[in-house]
């Protein structure tokens, strides 16, 4: 079981955004202290959902600022950025930290990012599949070229070579795609790719996904190692406490004001209507499928998911609470009273 924290970076209502970022890199360095698996990283742009611009920057960060734990995108949102500039960050955390990078990525949203990045929103509807293919392309081959419709180019070198670590294996960077629809999991099923999957689906919908990616990946011909050693990765919310009660009592104090604020402040770039979770719901439903409670409940929880979906990697958000020091306390406990609980 390999157990990762996830930070969406969230600016919960009355909070500055530095004070966010700090919260962030401090939670992530406890994680590291304490035996987490993986630091997962949220991007979003213009809203305080989450104040990250920049997944892979923020990744530097922390791979710089630790020694041991993973660094992950959850995710990089590929229709508003050039693969070839993706695959080359990349490349360049995945050579200086030693293999501790993994690139998730993901279609995003329709939203004014598209505009304001000039991407359009014919990226985000039909450009995904051409943009994770060029961006494959890139950290898997010495010379790329494109003639597509969004990409065009002369063949170029692939500098820096991500197959070219120093004392580790000659394979590149792991990848991992988010997937929230059937035709997002056979896309990643079909490229082999292990799949993110999102912390407001259960069990049974992630056992669903699971098994479609299975059969997809077979019917395209993945070799059956590659198929059952996918290493697919779960996002949950996780509070420890001493009490159920007391757990999810500290989370419906203060997520359903952040999804309030953060949500609503989503702006779609072709003015359609999208319409928003009720944060109170979605905070009760949260509390509900994921590990929201004593260490002896949360460990319960997660094996439960694991063995109802064959999914042995966990992202979990610990910054529920909002505070800092709480945050911290929450990872600590984490990593201390459930980890062995698992074990």
């Amino acid at each position: 079981m390999r157990i990762g924290m996830f930070a969406l970076a969230a600016q919960f209502p009355g909070q500055g955004q530095g004070e966010v970022l700090h919260r962030t890199v401090r939670s992530a360095e406890v994680a590291e202290e304490v035996g987490l698996d993986c630091v997962w990283l949220a991007e979003h742009h213009f809203v305080p959902y989450g104040v990250c611009p920049s997944a892979v920057t923020l990744a530097a960060v922390l791979l710089g600022r630790t020694r041991r734990i993973r660094v992950g995108t959850a995710v990089s949102v590929l229709p508003t950025v050039h693969p070839v500039a993706l695959g080359e960050q990349t490349a360049l955390l995945h050579l200086t930290s030693g293999g501790r990078f993994t690139l998730g990525v993901g279609r995003g949203g329709p939203w004014v990012d598209l505009e304001v990045f000039g991407a359009g929103l014919e990226a985000y509807e039909k450009g995904f599949p051409d943009s994770l293919d060029l961006l494959l392309r890139w950290l898997r081959e010495p010379v790329v070229g494109a003639c597509g419709e969004r990409f065009a180019f002369r063949e170029v070198a692939v500098v820096p070579r991500p197959d070219e670590l120093l004392d580790g294996p000659p394979a590149g960077p792991e990848v991992v795609v988010a997937c929230t629809s059937p035709t997002s999991v056979r896309l990643a099923a079909e490229r082999g790719l292990p799949m993110l999957l999102g912390m407001h689906c259960g069990d049974d919908d992630k056992a669903a996904m699971v098994d479609l990616w299975r059969r997809t990946a077979r019917a395209a011909g993945r070799p059956p190692d590659e198929i059952a050693a996918a290493g697919h990765v779960s996002a949950g919310v996780a509070q420890i406490a001493d009490s159920a009660a007391e757990a999810g009592e500290t989370l419906l104090k203060v997520m359903p004001g952040w999804f309030k604020q953060g949500l609503d402040a989503h702006v779609t770039v072709d003015g359609r209507v999208r319409a928003m979770r009720d944060p109170l719901a979605y905070t009760e439903l949260l509390c509900g499928l994921h590990p929201v409670g004593p260490p002896r409940l949360a460990a319960d929880r997660i094996a439960a998911t694991a063995e109802r979906t064959g999914i042995r990697r966990f992202a979990l958000l610990a910054e529920g609470s909002g505070d800092l020091a709480a945050t911290e306390e929450n990872v600590r406990r984490l990593g201390e009273d459930v980890l062995p609980l698992l074990a």
